[in-house]
């Protein structure tokens, strides 16, 4: 019974469900950046290229073979090993995007958050021009 207990404080916690609800928000947001990825940004680099670009098939052929390497990373894996750097550049290209809006993100909630009110600061300190005419204004005290 104690182990339950124990279990139900756990969960029941402030910062378990505020864990929760970042994990599930978190798949959510990666969801629409992955979409935002895969749907606007890759087709828009792949138009610009001009060439209906499709990084995942970018691939070196190191084995050595007597007939044309296909275009196709799948059919040329069957025919030796490839380097193929192109699925790397897309997750590289993701994670730069994905980055970029999680720090724009993070940078428009720290813009909602409420400014910290002034703190009352000492005043500064008397120029020399000020300490000047303090000096004359006490001799004219003074003297009068």
């Amino acid at each position: 019974m104690k182990i339950i207990n124990e279990f139900r404080e756990f969960a029941v916690k402030g910062n378990a469900i505020d864990m929760a609800v970042g994990v599930i928000i978190g798949a959510a947001f990666g969801k629409i950046v992955s979409s935002m990825i895969d749907d606007l940004i890759m087709p828009l680099i792949a138009g610009i290229m001009r060439s209906g670009v499709d990084f995942s098939n970018y691939f070196f052929f190191l084995g050595s073979t007597e007939s044309a390497v296909p275009p196709v990373l799948t059919e040329a894996r069957k025919l030796g090993p490839v380097l193929a750097f192109g699925n790397f550049v897309t997750i590289m290209i993701n994670f730069v995007i994905l980055a970029f809006c999680v720090f724009m993100l993070v940078k428009f909630i720290n813009s909602l958050r409420a400014k910290p009110a002034p703190t009352p600061s000492t005043p500064p300190a008397p120029s020399s021009e000020e300490l000047l005419l303090t000096e004359i204004r006490d001799l004219l005290k003074h003297k009068s």
